[in-house]
């Protein structure tokens, strides 16, 4: 599989954009491991994964909506590639993400016979990621794990990084491990499958690599906006390269979640209170989206950010179809009791990730709740 690691800017493409593929290293000394972006990625899985992380057998493990719309075609291209392979699925939906399902995934395998040896391929989005990673992390104390994210979320920031988890009644991914992977595949293509709510829940996550670290990437968001919501090709690849490098250069830094690690939460810990307090109803970019503005507006109040930089992202969210925005049956006192138990405040203080303009962030416990009040009403609905 022939990959370039050059990626400056979208006219740089061969007009032949079905075999221009991309990768992105995620420099982790023992545990490096390399991200392949591009269309069509699938069709040649099996010949790369028998050059560079073979395996005696290989396991799908995915959900009961990528298997029917996927898995058996994945399952006839790598056995033409001379790939050992079977699938487990799940019952798709984040209700599936918890320890029931790992303990049921893992006796069924070992009902095949998995041993050490065999490699699991994470078909799937977010929660098969997850899923299948902490699955792969503590079967037989780790087996060799290939992500193959199929949603925009997933292939810009859930897939990437190594953190998997399952969830309990008390909260979302309260129970997971850092587990890296041998590889991520990608495959841009799958995309054209997804519903346009599935893409904008994944377009939240550029938007935010852009608002941290890339006013490059931010730039290209606004001139190209049409392009992306509509997945032209060289776009999508665009973003997605230029997510995963952001993102591989934080994880590189900091691969257990410390405090550098916390510039990707720009967005999520307010955006975690509103799936909480929507029962998640509310999908998790929408919530990010809502979040960024609020946590924007806390750094306009604070003098740290320009009023025209939240004025461009508003404008930005509106073009991608990203709801600004907070429900008004969403109660401010019940938000604001929720960041105080969010899983990475300390001794109750949530931490929050503010801008000082496009592509400048600071992270602060410095954030009173009059603030944050007034900041979620001015996000009403």
């Amino acid at each position: 599989m022939d990959t370039d690691n050059d990626f400056a800017s979208c006219s740089e493409y061969s007009e032949d954009i079905q075999h221009v593929w991309h990768t992105v290293t995620v420099p982790l000394g023992a545990n490096t491991y390399d991200i392949l972006i591009g269309p069509g990625l699938l069709t040649e899985l099996g010949e790369d994964l028998k050059s560079n992380l073979p395996a005696p057998r290989y396991l799908i493990i995915t959900d009961s909506n990528v298997e029917d719309y996927l898995g058996a075609d994945l399952i006839k291209l790598l056995e033409q590639g001379g790939v050992n392979v079977e699938l487990l699925s799940f019952a798709a939906g984040e209700e599936s993400k918890n320890m029931d399902t790992v303990v049921d995934l893992a006796r069924r395998m070992i009902d095949l016979g998995a041993d050490r040896q065999t490699a699991i391929l994470a078909l799937g989005g977010g929660v098969v990621g997850d899923v299948a990673g902490f699955l792969a992390s503590i079967y037989m104390r780790g087996v060799p794990l290939v992500q193959i994210p199929t949603t925009l979320l997933a292939q810009v920031d859930s897939s990437v990084g190594g953190k998997t988890g399952v969830d309990l009644p008390e909260g979302k991914n309260l129970l997971g491990t850092f587990y890296q992977p041998g590889r991520v595949y990608a495959d841009i293509g799958v995309l054209t499958t997804l519903p346009k709510a599935e893409i904008r829940n994944g377009l939240a996550e550029v938007v935010k690599y852009g608002m941290i670290q890339s006013p490059e990437l931010f730039d290209f968001l606004e001139e190209k906006w049409w392009d992306v919501i509509n997945l032209e090709p060289r776009v999508t690849a665009h973003i997605v390269f230029s997510s995963c490098s952001i993102k591989a250069d934080v994880v590189s830094a900091d691969e257990r979640e410390g405090d550098l690690r916390r510039v990707l939460n720009f967005g999520h810990t307010v955006g975690h209170a509103v799936e909480a307090a929507a029962h998640y109803q509310i999908p998790h970019g929408e919530a990010v989206s809502m979040g960024m503005v609020v946590v924007s507006r806390i750094s306009v109040a604070k003098g740290l950010m320009p009023e025209g930089d939240i004025e461009r992202l508003c404008r930005l969210l509106d073009r991608l179809n990203l709801p600004k925005a907070i429900p008004a049956n969403l109660s401010a006192e019940e938000l604001m009791d929720l960041l105080r138990h969010d899983k990475k405040a300390k001794s109750g203080r949530p931490h929050f990730v503010l801008s000082r303009g496009i592509g400048q962030i600071l992270i602060t416990d410095d954030v009173s709740r009059e603030e944050l009040a007034v900041a979620i009403e001015a996000s009403r609905g």
